[in-house]
């Protein structure tokens, strides 16, 4: 039996990245974990079905029982990084490493250009980012929060664009909100992930109810008090800002209105 729909109901799309269907909107990392038990739990209570992995940071290709690899679960889409390249040049080399050894198209591509505050060197991802899209990449861009730029990276056809909420690993949440929904104005035709910055669930929320597309973190989780605990929070977080923005939230009003009609009040006894 099917649903009627309502007036003003809003069905959702599906989440595709680089022509992988996901179920979640929520992408995590494996980065930070005290070990690697702890890391498979928590990516398990995320609900995720793509997790980053670092390339630079991880041997590859160890085949051994305890290799980080291992603790991945299977059930998981791998979306590796160019994480800590500082230079397009450095990044393209990662990327093609990458393709290599797990047999995949999809790269989340990073340029750096500052080891203070991470921030993307935008002119060093652009450059990276038309290399490896004619090199048969899917690539999902890391970036600022820079609409211009965000254009750009569709015009040279990415797969996805990826704006900071703030710093990587800062947990401020969203500092700019006006900035990522002039992103969401110009990216239209390819998935629109807010990425680093995030710290907790309310974050989480306010990135969703935005109208992105998708969530991607990890120091949030992997540094929480519990962070199997925190993945949970994180999935139902990312589920309700989805479901809010979908519904349309209340107009916002400069002065208090009623929750209940005040036409045939009872008239007061005396």
């Amino acid at each position: 039996m099917k649903l009627a729909k309502m007036p003003g109901m809003n069905i959702d799309k599906p989440f595709v990245v680089g022509g992988v269907a996901l179920k979640s909107r929520l992408i995590v990392g494996t980065g930070k974990y005290k070990t690697f038990p702890l890391m498979r739990d928590a990516l398990e209570a995320s609900g995720a079905d793509m997790v980053t992995v670092a390339v630079r940071r991880v041997d590859l290709a160890d085949k051994s029982e305890n290799s980080f690899m291992n603790h991945l679960p299977s059930s998981m889409t791998l979306l590796p990084n160019t994480a800590g390249c500082y230079t397009a040049e450095d990044a393209v080399r990662v990327a093609r490493l990458a393709r290599e050894a797990l047999e995949t198209d999809l790269i989340k591509l990073e340029v750096l250009g500052d080891a203070k505050t991470l921030w993307p060197d935008t002119l060093g991802l652009l450059k990276a980012a038309e290399e490896l899209v004619k090199g048969g990449f899917k690539v999902l861009a890391y970036t600022s929060d820079d609409p211009l730029i965000a254009k750009r990276l569709v015009e040279l056809g990415v797969a996805a664009v990826m704006p900071l909420a703030s710093p990587i690993g800062s947990g401020r949440g969203v500092t700019n909100p006006l900035t990522i929904q002039f992103i969401r104005e110009v990216v239209t035709s390819v998935p629109l992930i807010v990425d680093a910055g995030v710290g907790t669930a309310s974050d989480a929320a306010v990135a969703m109810e935005l109208g992105v597309d998708g969530l991607l973190l990890n120091t949030a989780i992997a540094e929480a008090g519990d962070p199997v605990r925190m993945a949970r929070a994180m999935k139902l977080a990312v589920e309700a800002g989805r479901e809010a923005f979908l519904s349309g939230r209340m107009a916002r009003r400069e002065y208090a209105s009623p929750s209940s009609p005040v036409a045939g009040l009872v008239a007061p006894v005396k």
